[in-house]
């Protein structure tokens, strides 16, 4: 269905981001979304480490989520652009949810046949590479832009929420066995699809011409010709790249802190916990002026904190550690999409949007497959400690190479 075929709303200036009824639901079903993802994703974590006790294995799982990205990147932005965006996300989720009930096959197998984790969680990256697109771009289209800023902040605070919940509840669910997280999680990506099909249709206004090879590499075109959203998107790329930690998590916390898979959910909340309370104040105090700056310095901070938890053999340490990363990093992640989606067209932000994606699939798949073959190669503690170290590094560069987002001010550009 395209947008030709429906009639689109578009939300009046003075509509508040709390009383729109579609911005609600929408935000409710990201909410469940995100939380069935992190509670896939620790179970995943937790399953393949202990049954491989390597970090190279669990670099895999990263890399097997991020590959499928790079062959979509140059059609997941037009499907957005030219179909009914929910139901791109909802056909992306029934994806999610029947590679679900795969893992839950292949987690009760005797034994574990971790290949058949890495095919699903290429399919699974499949799905996640045209959904991606599709919920930035929808969000835009929910609020006005005057409330833009506000609505990214509010939606970043609930996926921090669900960030927090779902690997908490993932840890604790695995104390029962692999069969209940993942069972929960196909049952979080249902609900999710039922609430999106209630929002009022929204696509893009390209209707049905005919797509031409320039249609394609659209997005790419659009970020190169504009530093400020280039240098944004890098930039976080590049640092998170350097400086996640995430995949090591299921090492740290089995030989490092020794708290076991329910442990291992804490840890992996933490960084939210710290996001979800600086998203919170973010949407009621907007970040308005000195946004290049702001982004630089959060970088930075998330860099030194990187550094602290890889040296850290304290759990209250790491965990403060872990919430100055989460804390610094929403801050960064709020600019960008901010500058990406307020700077973008309409009819364009699809594509712009799938290249967006793209880089934040290299930050974080690919990103953990870094983490995991440097840890195998240099020990743990130097992988997370020259990671941080790499982090502030990029930022210092990118303050050099791309000086309009240095010097960017306003966030919303009217």
């Amino acid at each position: 269905m395209t947008l030709s075929d429906t009639a689109e709303t578009t939300p009046a200036s003075g509509t508040s981001v709390g009383s729109n009824p579609d911005f609600r639901r929408y935000i409710v079903a990201r909410f469940i979304w995100v939380m069935a993802t992190q509670i896939t994703n620790i179970a995943v974590g937790w399953l393949v480490y202990d049954v491989s006790q390597s970090a190279l294995a669990l670099g895999l799982v990263g890399l097997a989520a991020f590959a499928p990205r790079l062959v979509v990147v140059f059609v997941s932005g037009l499907v957005s652009d030219r179909f009914d965006r929910r139901l791109v996300i909802c056909s992306c989720f029934a994806v999610n949810a029947l590679a679900g009930l795969a893992l839950m096959l292949v987690a009760t197998s005797d034994p574990v046949p971790l290949g058949w984790v890495y095919v699903i969680f290429t399919f699974s990256g499949t799905a996640r590479g045209f959904a991606g697109p599709a919920v930035q771009s929808l969000t835009p289209t929910l609020v006005s832009r005057d409330h833009l800023s506000r609505a990214l902040s509010l939606t970043a605070s609930v996926s921090q929420t669900a960030v927090i919940v779902g690997p908490a509840l993932g840890g604790l669910l695995y104390t029962f066995g692999p069969i209940a997280p993942f069972s929960v999680a196909v049952m979080g990506f249902l609900v999710a699809i039922a609430l999106l099909l209630t929002i009022a249709p929204r696509g893009s206004a390209s209707g049905k011409a005919p797509v031409k090879l320039s249609d394609v590499f659209a997005g790419f075109v659009f970020i190169r010709r504009r530093p400020i959203i280039l240098g944004a998107i890098s930039l976080d790329m590049m640092s998170v790249l350097f400086g996640g930690v995430v995949a090591l998590l299921p090492i740290v916390a089995a030989d490092v802190l020794e708290i076991g898979p329910s442990g291992l959910g804490i840890l992996r909340s933490m960084p939210a916990v710290g996001a979800v309370m600086v998203s919170a104040w973010l949407s009621y105090m907007p970040i308005r002026r000195h946004a290049g700056p702001k982004l630089f310095g959060a970088v930075i901070v998330f860099g030194l904190a990187t550094i602290c938890f890889g040296l850290s053999s304290n759990l209250i340490l790491s965990l403060l550690m872990l919430w100055i990363i989460g804390a610094s990093d929403v801050i960064s992640v709020v600019i960008r999409q901010t500058l990406v989606q307020g700077d973008t067209p309409n009819e364009i932000r699809g594509r712009v949007s799938a290249v967006n994606s793209l880089f934040l699939g290299a930050s974080n798949e690919l990103g953990e497959f870094e983490s995991g073959a440097t840890a195998a190669l240099f020990g743990l503690v130097p992988a997370i400690v020259l990671g941080g170290i790499g982090t502030i590094s990029v930022a210092v560069l990118w303050a050099l190479m791309f000086p309009q987002l240095r010097k960017r001010d306003a966030l919303v550009d009217p």
